[in-house]
């Protein structure tokens, strides 16, 4: 294996960002025909003639596959040309950077640690004031964004736990955060929660552990923080929860295309729309990831300038009083004084966040998306169309079942990111990753990948759809009686749900096989094991079935965390006898909540719980007897 001990963390995320976009089915290989797009997107482009030198002598000694370690090592052989010099003072004089000596499980000795300290800067205040009037949070909250107050704070699990309940509202039942008299055995539950519950919302929390949290570390503290703030910022820029967003359609445009927008492409598509009103120029293009490049938006301040004073409150709208944006300092020379004044502005709104001025001016990507998401969602500035020609009735919002599976999905770190269940599905790239992480392997050889040509590309994604419906009935054993391809490339809701959820069962299956020495497992045998440890324990609790409605009161559930961990569940928060639906449904969010406290990454919600959903309860005690038998 090539070592990383030459690069540091900041160029080790720029080379996996290359190798990545290429590496489409997240298998961890690229083509040997790709090594030159490749190198090029890591800012190091090579002569024609030495390019094809190097790919030759690959395909004469390989099999046409490079991983990220021998991409790695073709780099370290290449540094000492003048363009990788290039590349390596370029990262090298990157600012805002803060390198951090160690190492964690997953890198090799001597790898650098870095993290952005403009980052840690906007997190903070995000966190001061979103805690601000938290009891729970009096301990740490406001931080010092200038010194590492964050990574000590966040070491007891509380302010994640809250983080992730500001992103996602009652995500974690409160009862179940352990918030005095601390000890190491309480503050371990409290991160288990919080790492499991960010699992749970669609975070990828794979290379994450309670002890690297408990220790602070920034890289990796940064990480998650990013990810549970932007779950929390695009949560409503989908049209099924902002219909006026049907504002930004175009002109020959549909309405599902509209619908199959990322919600970074509709953030641009939200920009351009004002910025047309406006009478500024149009930002169209985008980056070769298909990302919005948003430092082409606001690097000058101008274009920020004239969202802003879109966007502000007119005093047409009742109660809502009118704000005049000062327009007078685009009239600085200075980029930063420019962008100071413009924050100024936005202070005004109470939507100064996430980015300084000289963020703005530098263009730092993820800090100026959040701080445009933070805009939108408090001054969208749009207005349902009327007298226009919509089918109203073909707007749904995701079902319970569909969010469970994408966030299922997204937590295992699948790539691209399924922002829509079924139109992100369409071409089956992301279905190829699941099928490899339930052990079934895929020839990637003949998987298309994008960029797809206008003129038949849909029929390329009809293939891979094809494909993946005969992975799914040849190797992976799945019953797919009248699926077919084409289900999978239109989006049929109910066809595709069910090879998803064939995916998800085999893959809750497939850790108990693994704990389990390789034993199969079914329904039966879980259902079995529940019965016999609750038996062990002396509780009374008892399930015939995954249908039993008994479960709808979870307290077969409770009880079964009771006996994986005694003394865990406080049985005077909950109502046990003569439930009404409101008491059902408190006493699902506490058993949840407590599955995760106890090491169980649980997806299914309370509701699935309280409504007897057979296919999710199943996941919940396959879950749960999982951390019961790693206990034994």
């Amino acid at each position: 294996m090539a070592s990383t001990a030459h690069f540091s963390e900041e160029e080790v995320a720029e080379l996996r960002e290359a190798f990545g976009k290429a590496d489409i089915g997240g298998n961890g290989f690229i083509h040997t025909n790709d090594l030159t797009d490749v190198l090029k997107a890591a800012n190091l482009p090579l002569p024609g003639y030495k390019a094809r030198e190097l790919i030759q002598n690959l395909t004469t000694t390989g099999d046409g596959r490079i991983s990220f370690d021998e991409f790695i090592s073709i780099f370290q052989n290449l540094k000492s040309d003048d363009v990788a010099k290039s590349f390596r003072k370029q990262i090298n004089k990157k600012e805002g950077i803060c390198a951090i000596g160690g190492t964690s499980e997953q890198s090799s000795a001597g790898t650098q640690h870095s993290y952005s300290e403009e980052e840690k800067y906007a997190f903070v205040n995000w966190i001061n004031k979103a805690l601000e009037k938290d009891p729970d949070c009096k301990h740490v909250v406001p931080m010092n964004p200038e010194t590492d107050d964050l990574f000590q704070a966040v070491g007891d699990g509380i302010v994640l736990c809250k983080m992730i309940n500001f992103s996602v509202p009652d995500t974690i039942d409160e009862r179940t955060i352990n918030k005095k008299k601390l000890t190491p055995f309480t503050i371990q539950e409290n991160l288990n929660l919080a790492l499991n519950s960010a699992s749970a919302i669609g975070c990828h929390v794979v290379n994450i552990g309670a002890e690297d949290l408990k220790e602070g570390k920034p890289y990796l503290v940064l990480g998650l923080l990013w990810q549970v703030i932007k779950i929390g910022l695009f949560a409503d820029i989908e049209i099924s929860r902002n219909e006026a967003l049907i504002a930004l359609l175009r002109e020959g445009e549909s309405l599902e295309d509209l619908m199959k927008l990322s919600p970074e492409e509709l953030l641009l598509r939200w920009a351009n729309y004002h910025l047309e009103n406006a009478g500024c120029n149009k930002v169209n293009n985008f980056s070769s990831d298909i990302k919005p490049d948003f430092y082409s938006i606001i690097k000058d301040s101008r274009a920020y300038y004239h969202l802003l004073n879109q966007v502000a409150p007119k005093g047409d709208e009742e109660g809502i009083p009118a704000i005049t944006i000062d327009m007078s300092g685009l009239r600085e020379k200075d980029d930063v004084q420019r962008a100071e004044c413009m924050l100024q502005q936005a202070e005004r709104l109470g939507c100064r966040q996430f980015v300084t001025a000289t963020d703005v001016v530098r263009g730092n990507p993820k800090l100026n998306l959040a701080f445009i998401a933070n805009l939108f969602n408090k001054y969208p500035a749009l207005h349902k169309p009327e007298n226009q020609d919509i089918d109203w009735s073909s707007i749904e919002g995701e079902t319970r079942e569909e969010r469970t599976f994408r966030n299922w999905m997204n937590s295992l770190g699948v790539n691209p990111r399924v922002n829509h269940l079924y139109s992100d599905l369409s071409d089956a790239l992301v279905i190829f990753q699941l099928y490899e992480k339930i052990k079934v392997p895929v020839d990637w050889n003949r998987v298309n990948k994008p960029p797809y040509p206008k003129l038949g590309g849909n029929m390329k994604k009809l293939e891979n759809c094809n494909y993946a419906v005969e992975l799914g009935k040849n190797q992976a054993k799945f019953s797919l009686v009248g699926i077919a391809g084409q289900d999978l490339n239109e989006g049929n809701r109910t066809l595709t749900l069910a090879l998803i959820w064939q995916l998800m069962r085999r893959y809750t299956l497939n850790i108990l096989e693994d704990i389990g020495g390789g034993e199969k497992v079914n329904d039966e045998i879980i259902v079995s094991w529940v019965n016999e440890t609750l038996t062990a324990a002396g509780k009374d609790s008892t399930i015939s079935s995954f249908k039993d409605s008994k479960i709808s009161t979870s307290m077969p559930v409770l009880d079964l965390i009771d006996a994986i961990q005694p003394g865990s569940i406080k049985y005077d928060l909950l109502k046990t006898e003569d439930l009404n639906d409101e008491e059902k449904l408190n006493n699902a969010k506490y058993a949840i909540s407590m599955a995760r406290k106890i090491g169980a990454r649980v997806y299914a919600l309370p509701e699935d719980l309280v409504e007897v959903k057979p296919k999710m309860v199943m996941t919940v005690f396959a879950c749960l007897m999982g951390k019961g038998m790693k206990k034994v």
